[in-house]
């Protein structure tokens, strides 16, 4: 006389998000400017893991950035000063898409401008251009001294950046916000009301660093942003603001190196997180990151990343 078997299926935890109709597989994304184009770290890993890839700052003109130094490391972080160095929007299109065309992942692409023209103009530029999911707009940068975190302090101004991007983009638009300002919300209602499908924060806080021997800024360019551990509380704090206040999908940004990292914006109200200056020192943090999520859903019974957002509003 047979036995029949019994079989437990254990349903696996759905990390699945949707941010303004792109749908990525997983929350965790890479911070533009600290994974390059992606190429650099394909050796390493499996990209098609990873919920999407956002690529560094791409300009209508490639730039050379800031002087050495551009890096310094900080207690808990470090200070950079890159200057949005990147090969133009010409040699993007041609010599770096067709290989993130492949990765089968969605491709989200850094953006920043001197002027409202120019972000509208590479806004339609690459909306147009196959293999690009949506649009990351960089107001927030500390590094430039024109555009930038000089736009992105001004609410007025980000609204009027994002709608410009908005009018010429078939593709969704991201508001990359700063820290650098007195009221985070003020800004990411502003760039909410242009139309922005998502807001993204923080960018890095502007820092400085003096070497005691020369008595001289150890960075090129004198400041520059503060990123890593050390200001993931402040980031966390202006993320659970911005959630509770705008009707958009927020992106969390900061310090984010362990999944509990990731589970805390999540927790405050994030959809998604991006993964920035941990990517330097454990290159495969991404993928683990999003590996040590669904493990913590297994283990709390969590079906779905629903449950765990906004759980501390």
């Amino acid at each position: 006389m047979s036995k029949e078997l019994s079989v437990t299926v254990v349903e696996e935890p759905d990390t699945r998000v949707n941010i303004a109709g792109i749908a990525l597989q997983n929350p965790v994304m890479t911070a533009s400017g600290t994974f390059g184009y992606g190429e650099e770290y394909d050796s390493l890993f499996d990209l098609g893991q990873l919920g999407a890839i956002v690529v560094k700052a791409i300009t209508s003109k490639p730039r050379l950035g800031n002087p050495p130094p551009r890096v310094v490391e900080t207690a808990a972080g470090m200070l950079s000063s890159c200057g949005l160095q990147n090969v133009g929007v010409d040699r993007f299109i041609n010599d770096k898409m067709p290989f993130l065309k492949k990765v089968g992942i969605p491709v989200i692409v850094n953006i920043t401008g001197e002027s409202v023209d120019e972000f509208a103009v590479l806004g339609a530029r690459l909306s147009n251009t196959e293999g690009i999911s949506a649009l990351e707009l960089n107001v927030s940068c500390p590094n430039v001294r024109q555009g930038g975190m000089v736009f992105g302090r001004d609410p007025a101004m980000v609204r009027q950046i994002v709608r410009a991007v908005k009018a010429e983009s078939a593709i969704p638009v991201i508001c990359k916000l700063t820290p650098n300002v007195t009221d985070i919300v003020e800004v990411a209602a502003a760039a909410a009301d242009g139309g922005a499908d998502a807001v993204s924060l923080i960018n890095a806080l502007l820092g400085l660093a003096i070497d005691v021997e020369s008595g001289r800024p150890k960075l090129g360019n004198i400041t520059g942003g503060l990123t890593g551990p050390a200001i993931k509380p402040v980031a966390l704090r202006m993320v659970w603001e911005v959630a509770r206040a705008v009707p958009v999908p927020v992106i969390g940004i900061g310090g984010i190196t362990t999944e509990a990292d990731a589970l805390e914006f999540i927790m405050a109200g994030a959809a998604a997180v991006q993964v920035g200056t941990a990517n330097f020192f454990r290159p495969k943090a991404t993928v683990e990151i999003a590996e040590g999520i669904k493990r913590f859903m297994r283990r709390k019974g969590y079906k779905s990343l629903t449950e765990l957002r906004g759980l501390a509003q």
